[in-house]
């Protein structure tokens, strides 16, 4: 079987397990799954910690779901990229992100962890802060001491509808990166024009 080429990969953060499924800390996930249903993939488990759409000929962007839980998951993009050893300007994360306003996306070619435990991972596995992140505020980050609780509690009926409007941009986001890159994507939207 011929090999098939990777052009991106694009990697969603949440813990697994049920009981955080509808949690703030797990909207990394719930993009990914959205693009994976939206170009007809579906997610397996990977050859080591994650879960991932494998690449096809049609689909060569990987979509991935670490599943060491959110303060490991460095751990699983390490091994991610031992088996497809792409630059780091091709890999996108994309995770909560406490200190944006509620439903407000911003998108990164590089940077800190901002006090993000999954970025904290993944910077200290790769020793390097030079890969995209794009981040989907959930608020809360006035509070320290209530942030585990923040991030870790279902989202509340009344902030639904907003991060679900969210996601649905942060679809697109991640689509203009594939496409056009990330200086286009930046433009595009980061011009605070969202939400």
């Amino acid at each position: 079987m011929k090999a098939v080429s990777i052009e991106r990969i694009v990697i969603g953060l949440g813990n697994p397990g049920q009981e955080y499924k509808d949690t703030p800390h797990n909207l990394g996930f719930r993009v990914v799954d959205v693009l994976a249903a939206q170009w007809r993939r579906v997610f397996k488990p990977g050859p080591g910690p994650f879960w991932w759409t494998s690449p096809s000929a049609k689909h060569q962007t990987v979509l991935v779901k670490p599943t060491t839980f959110m303060n490991r998951s460095g751990e699983a993009i390490t091994q991610i990229l031992e088996r497809f050893p792409l630059p780091l300007d091709y890999l996108l994360v994309v995770c909560d992100d406490l200190q944006l306003p509620l439903g407000r996306i911003r998108l990164r070619c590089r940077g800190g962890d901002g006090g993000h435990k999954g970025l904290e991972s993944i910077i200290f596995h790769l020793s390097s802060e030079e890969f995209a992140r794009l981040r989907i505020g959930i608020g809360g980050g006035e509070s320290p001491e209530r942030w585990a609780e923040h991030v870790l509690s279902p989202i509340s009926a009344e902030n639904k509808s907003q991060l679900e409007t969210s996601i649905h941009t942060t679809t697109e986001v991640v689509e203009c990166w594939i496409r056009q890159g990330i200086d286009s994507a930046m433009n595009s939207y980061n011009a605070g024009n969202i939400l």
